[in-house]
């Protein structure tokens, strides 16, 4: 992904396609918008207008600097779109990329959405699990003597072990190089976006909000999903990053409410 720029809010952005339509691709929390890799020829080959995956705040080749609140994701998120030309927009969000769409969604910030596709979405949070996001909220960057080390690093947060080669364009876009030594590219102090109820956030979205998931994807459940869209779908066989394990399943789910 070689197409981005970074704009004047300091968020980086790959971009493509031609048409009024705009579909914004929102990766989940510790990945960047590599994790489309598997899923953009589809975009690209079906999508009858324009795209943009950005890398939120605090990942990949983005801005490094609070605030950390969803909030903010949902401001950048919002400029990035304000700042195309017009037309009807579609918001796909992965994981955590999934509440800032539907945050997005809520017309707060300014931008009308047409539709927004989640899927993969953590729902429920106990109190364990959001005191550890805090925990990593406060904790230094660590760094990594090698770029084995930082890659193998990035590939277990952003849940891509076992599924993106080490060698990968996708892996490289999540390491930085720092005097001779590396780090993953996620700023922890993201993990400080973590708190708020994701349902509540869900529930927000002032447009038609589909939701989905992997069968074997251990943070949601489908009954978790249905209380908040019935029609919410499994994508069978498949784990929490169902669009690197089965993009056409994934696209079709997306392509299926923005036609």
């Amino acid at each position: 992904m070689d197409r981005g720029r970074v704009t004047e809010r300091g968020i980086w952005a790959a971009r493509g396609g031609r048409g009024e339509r705009l579909l914004v691709l929102l990766h989940g929390m510790g990945a960047n918008a590599g994790v489309w890799e598997r899923l953009l020829p589809l975009v690209e080959g079906a999508w009858s207008g324009r795209w943009l995956a950005p890398d939120l705040r605090g990942h990949g080749r983005s801005v490094r600097a609070g605030p950390w609140g969803i909030g903010v994701h949902a401001a950048d998120v919002a400029g990035l779109i304000e700042a195309e030309p017009p037309g009807a927009v579609t918001l796909v969000g992965h994981s955590f990329g999934g509440a800032v769409a539907a945050l997005v969604a809520s017309g707060w910030f300014g931008p009308r959405v047409r539709d927004v596709a989640a899927f993969g979405v953590k729902i429920e949070w106990t109190e364990d699990e959001t005191a550890k996001a805090r925990e990593l909220a406060g904790r230094p960057a660590p760094v990594f003597a090698t770029r084995e080390e930082a890659t193998a690093r990035y590939l277990r947060i952003s849940g891509l072990a076992g599924l993106a080669e080490a060698s990968s364009a996708t892996a490289a876009a999540g390491v930085i190089a720092t005097d001779g030594r590396f780090q993953v590219a996620m700023d922890p102090r993201a993990y400080g976006a973590v708190g708020p109820s994701v349902a509540a956030l869900l529930r927000l979205a002032d447009a038609p909000l589909r939701l989905a998931a992997g069968g074997r994807d251990p943070m949601v459940t489908l009954e978790q999903m249905r209380r908040i869209d019935p029609a919410a779908r499994v994508f069978e066989d498949v784990g929490h990053n169902a669009h690197w394990e089965a993009p056409e399943r994934v696209w079709d789910f997306v392509a299926g409410g923005a036609r």
